[in-house]
């Protein structure tokens, strides 16, 4: 990597990498060859190169691990496009989890008990994890066993509809516990 002067300092040129072999940079002597309107075999790398030419398009190294390597014939940035295409379905399909916070003190009421198990109810069945905390404020913190008493109060009266991920831990000036929805079973 080179380093350049820039008008706000330095900085560097990046090399980006392919992340297949195409063309003359395929090392393997023998390839097996594969793509459209092409004979499917075993070819030295100096004839699959000219098929690819004859055919306009390029040799891509598909899969190097292979006994002999495997080649396709395609057009390479055609071939890229539909691989970022593929990764970018596979991230917008994958599940993002979203964890929701209820912050209690240790001299919760009941009301605001209440109030706060309807907003976690909510949360769970919309799919997201719930965090609850106790947040021991100044010298509030002697009194760990209301806060942890609290929060398995709050965890058993969910029970129905979430489990418990992670029990009761005081961390610093909180403890928290983690409760995720239970799975809805189909009938």
């Amino acid at each position: 990597m080179t380093l350049q002067k820039g008008p706000k300092g330095p900085r560097t040129n990046k090399v980006v990498e392919e992340p297949y072999r195409i063309n003359d940079r395929i090392r393997a002597s023998k390839v097996r060859v594969v793509g459209e309107n092409i004979t499917i075999g075993v070819y030295s790398i100096q004839e699959a190169l000219e098929i690819a030419k004859a055919a306009n398009l390029d040799l891509v190294e598909i899969s190097p691990n292979a006994e002999p390597p495997v080649c396709k014939v395609i057009d390479y940035s055609k071939f890229k496009y539909e691989q970022k295409k593929k990764q970018k379905e596979l991230k917008s399909k994958a599940h993002k989890v979203v964890v929701k916070e209820i912050r209690f003190s240790p001299n919760t009421e009941t009301h605001d008990f209440d109030f706060k198990l309807k907003h976690a109810i909510e949360f769970l069945k919309e799919g997201s994890k719930v965090r609850a905390y106790v947040h021991f404020v100044g010298r509030s913190i002697v009194y760990k066993e209301r806060g942890e008493i609290l929060l398995l109060k709050f965890a058993t009266a969910l029970e129905d509809i979430a489990k418990v991920e992670e029990l009761p831990r005081l961390e610093g000036k909180r403890m928290y516990i983690i409760l995720t929805p239970k799975p809805i079973v189909k009938k």
